[in-house]
């Protein structure tokens, strides 16, 4: 069973099935139309209304989830908010949305799972849509990376805290276009300039690596930051003519070929380590003694 959630909601069973599936790219398209397609092709699939800028609504959503469904084993957060422009260009009021949707949405969402995963015996699966920490990405659009970058950072962050807690059967895993992808955000450009169709991918290829991180073993996708096309290349698939929006068309990389490793030599060595909830345990139980 799938629970697709969103804040735009449709009666999805008032389109004519001569009329559907609609564009995914459209208006028409909610979070109650893909549930129907889930269910048309044979799946199951179950729509719920959320606003991730609401953090009790995130968790309202994955408790829904839980007592609907029973168990939780796969959040992916695929939410975003995006502006592409420079900081003296990027009013403070779209920057904060940006940070609602995008690092805030994707905190409360793993705040609210991670109860659920320890019930299920520490097994589940996490993906974000995030990518590669490297300094072109700022260029040209600091506020939306801030965000985005954050949201990888958190990647990172609660992947060592698995290992650190040894829970070997989790993993959080990013995963980013390596070229452009066919979707709402590139539709507008692309009615300017058909060219730009040939630079584009399907939306499979993105769906086909998330399954293949999925279907891995836990600690090979643990914290890692990937790209699609590098991911199933990973996997042993060496053709990607299917996933052109153009066929015949070979659509530009925008990413970088090799990204910078984060890690240093002193990994390891940070001395001593501070829990601020150890520490705020520890001044509440000298106040209880006075």
């Amino acid at each position: 069973m799938v629970v697709v959630a969103a804040k735009t909601t449709s009666d999805a069973s008032k389109i004519p099935a001569s009329e559907f599936p609609p564009d995914p790219n459209s208006s028409q398209s909610t979070i109650n139309t893909v549930a129907r397609e889930i269910t048309d092709a044979g799946g199951s699939a179950l729509a719920l209304e959320v606003d991730v800028r609401n953090t009790d609504a995130v968790e309202a959503l994955v408790n829904e989830t839980v007592r609907r469904l029973g168990r939780l084993d796969v959040l992916i957060y695929n939410s975003g908010a995006i502006w592409w422009s420079a900081i003296e260009t990027t009013p403070v009021k779209r920057f904060q949305l940006m940070q609602q949707i995008n690092p805030q949405g994707l905190y409360a969402a793993v705040s609210a799972a991670l109860p659920h995963f320890g019930k299920n015996g520490w097994k589940g699966r996490i993906i974000v849509v995030s990518p590669p920490i490297y300094s072109r990405f700022f260029r040209g659009k600091t506020a939306y990376a801030m965000g985005k970058v954050g949201m990888s950072v958190l990647t990172k962050g609660l992947a060592m805290d698995f290992v650190r807690q040894g829970r070997k059967d989790m993993a959080i895993t990013s995963i980013w276009p390596a070229a452009s992808i066919e979707s709402a955000a590139t539709q507008n450009a692309v009615q300017t300039d058909q060219e730009l169709r040939k630079d584009l991918r399907k939306p499979t290829i993105f769906s086909d690596a998330i399954l293949a991180m999925l279907n891995s073993p836990a600690e090979e996708v643990n914290g890692l930051l990937d790209l699609d096309e590098d991911f199933l290349r990973k996997k042993g698939v060496t053709d990607f003519s299917k996933y052109s929006v153009v066929p015949g068309a070979q659509p530009r990389r925008i990413m970088p070929a090799e990204f910078p490793t984060l890690e240093v030599a002193e990994q390891d060595d940070e001395g001593r380590r501070v829990d601020s909830v150890k520490l705020r345990e520890g001044r509440e139980q000298g106040k209880s003694k006075l």
